[in-house]
């Protein structure tokens, strides 16, 4: 077998805490990309002296927003006739395997339903604390490919969201599920938001004229576009996108795109007020 060909078998599980409560590679990477977002973003608000405790506050509404946006677009997006009938499973982590629940954490989070839910966190933010909603959303959308990239670490971890069959000369077998070798996607995914991070930090430092919603829309654009490009390298992740020209990923992208593209490309306002 060719040398560069890797065989991945890692136990997701890290310790048992408990005998059904477990530590696992994808809580902590996703918890690490959090925490790393956040001290960026703080070094962004301590340079242009904005309160940290305007910071922090913002930050609980944020890893709310994620987190409940991102399970409830997976049971929405994904498998709402099992959720439906399952209701307790959406914000529970638990599954009913034969007469009984099971505490098995949240399998199955959506990224287009985390970025909607932060909106939404960010919308509710700013309307209590009278901020402007777009300033906010400049500074959120710098750090927020940290994020993204640590969650597709973590989904490597767990031989999850993998790639198609690779007949080049690379490639990861997912030993988990077959002997194949595949495209490593959720690498391909993380490595490029960590680059459009550096791409959004240089946009950010040399930007001469602050303007409302310019970097929200160069990172709606390039986030949403790897997605989509990387999703034809992918496996479908449910059975109905067998039968589509482009699966569930690349359709809720397109919409992200475009507004990125709008906000790049309308005439934008000077920032006035931006605490």
């Amino acid at each position: 077998m060719n040398d560069r060909i890797i065989t991945w078998n890692l136990d997701p599980t890290i310790y048992w805490i408990t005998e059904t409560f477990p530590l696992k590679y994808y809580g902590l990477f996703f918890a690490t990309g959090i925490l790393l977002a956040h001290y960026v973003a703080k070094r962004i608000y301590a340079k242009e002296n904005i309160p940290i405790e305007n910071l922090e506050k913002l930050f609980i509404y944020v890893v709310v927003g994620i987190v409940l946006g991102a399970r409830l677009g997976h049971c929405l997006f994904y498998e709402p006739s099992y959720y439906f009938q399952n209701p307790l499973e959406i914000l529970l982590p638990i599954k009913k395997i034969g007469d009984s629940y099971q505490f098995i954490g949240f399998q199955g989070l959506a990224s287009h339903g985390g970025t909607i839910g932060v909106l939404i966190a960010i919308g509710i933010y700013c309307k209590k604390y009278k901020t402007n909603f777009l300033w906010v959303l400049d500074k959120i959308a710098i750090v927020a490919p940290i994020v993204a990239a640590f969650i597709r670490f973590g989904n490597f971890m767990n031989s999850e969201i993998y790639g198609k069959p690779t007949n080049g000369s690379w490639g990861v077998i997912f030993q988990k599920d077959d002997l194949i070798p595949r495209h490593p996607t959720q690498l391909y995914e993380a490595f490029s938001y960590l680059l459009i991070f550096g791409v959004l930090m240089l946009i950010y430092k040399n930007k001469k004229e602050k303007s409302n919603g310019l970097i929200l829309g160069v990172a709606l654009v390039l986030i949403f576009l790897a997605r989509f490009i990387i999703e034809f390298f992918k496996e479908n992740q449910v059975g109905f996108e067998d039968g589509m020209i482009i699966n569930m990923g690349q359709i809720l992208s397109v919409p992200f795109i475009v507004v990125g593209l709008v906000l790049i490309f309308i005439k934008k306002s000077p920032v006035y007020n931006t605490v």
